[in-house]
């Protein structure tokens, strides 16, 4: 894994925490135990936000190929050609573009062979749209990039990992009202068909054992309480079981996530964004990793957001953003992610 191409880190949303946690996981890179990562961005930026937490942090621009044995002696900055001007917790005309043209370089950056991983830091939505970014998030974006260069379609699927809790919104980014219309068996088979493959080819569980939560109140209390469970998700569970996977539900989502119940099963399909992401968050939120199944590359990133509140006070955890580094690298290795990142 050290002799693997460094990971690709982006700069995410300048005025948020990313910058922060950036330099910091590069202080710590020892203690850590850190792969070696570049990030995507703009050295004058960052030299500012470190001044700012007043942290000594020597920068290098540097191409992608020399990222490597840059990093022991200052943290390596792949330059955009783009400036970056804005402050802590202050969005500005820069923010989206240097954000949007750092997941395209990073992402470019793989396939090229100069990148083993992409991680990216945080990006703030509301920022990117008011700058007419027109997917919903991360995981779409990347996935209409992998469509852009290779002309194949890709279905991305969001997964939290942390070692105490694996997660799958089938769902996404999408008001709650509008969950019941996209809820299909034909969404949540694919997604399952996805999840049960990456956990075998990349973090090498052999037969990973899915478990599928019920859209409503008690899984619909045999459709008593909505017959969506009935209807849309005990088929997906059926047709799954039929391709070889080893799935159960629909379960009750209020008995799904307390330790006796996680040790029976490696990964949760949840119907909806809240659902997957209180239970990790409540138990993994300081080292929980995003990760984006079904594309052709790994992807990983922090599970939270740009914290504007906390950018350039120094008090932001970069707990995450080192769990999401160590488990790219270990994936892109093909090393099981068994031990806490």
């Amino acid at each position: 894994m050290r002799n693997a191409p460094p990971l690709a880190l982006t700069i995410g949303e300048a005025a948020g925490v990313g910058p922060d946690l950036t330099l910091s996981v590069w202080r710590r890179r020892a203690e850590l135990d850190l792969p070696a990562f570049y990030v995507v961005g703009d050295a004058d930026f960052l030299a500012r936000r470190a001044r700012v937490l007043q942290f000594d942090v020597p920068l290098m621009e540097v191409t992608p190929g020399a990222a490597s044995d840059a990093f022991a002696r200052a943290l390596p900055v792949v330059p955009l050609g783009l400036p970056i001007t804005a402050a802590p917790g202050k969005p500005d005309a820069t923010s989206a573009p240097a954000a949007i043209a750092a997941i395209r370089r990073a992402v470019a950056d793989v396939p090229a062979g100069a990148a083993a991983a992409v991680v990216t830091n945080p990006i703030a939505k509301s920022v990117l749209t008011r700058a007419g970014f027109a997917d919903p998030g991360h995981t779409e974006f990347l996935a209409r990039l992998v469509e852009e260069a290779t002309g194949k379609k890709v279905t991305p699927v969001m997964l939290l990992w942390s070692p105490e809790l694996a997660v799958v919104p089938v769902t996404i980014h999408l008001p709650l009202r509008q969950v019941f219309s996209a809820l299909t068996t034909a969404l949540i088979v694919e997604t399952g068909q996805i999840v049960a493959r990456a956990f075998k080819t990349r973090f090498g569980i052999a037969r990973p054992r899915l478990a599928l939560a019920g859209l409503n109140p008690h899984a619909g209390e045999d459709g008593t309480l909505g017959t969506e469970d009935r209807d849309i998700v005990a088929p997906a569970v059926e047709a799954l079981r039929a391709e070889g996977i080893e799935a159960v539900g629909p379960l009750p989502a209020d008995t799904m996530f307390h330790a006796q119940a996680r040790a029976r099963y490696d990964v949760a399909l949840c119907m909806y964004h809240d659902q997957a992401l209180i239970p990790i968050k409540t138990l993994a939120f300081d080292h929980g990793v995003n990760v984006t199944l079904g594309l052709p590359f790994v992807r990983t990133s922090p599970d939270h957001g740009t914290a504007f509140d906390l950018a350039g006070t120094g008090k932001a955890d970069p707990g995450s953003l080192a769990a999401a580094l160590k488990l790219a690298a270990r994936l892109a290795a093909g090393q099981p992610a068994l031990a806490p990142a």
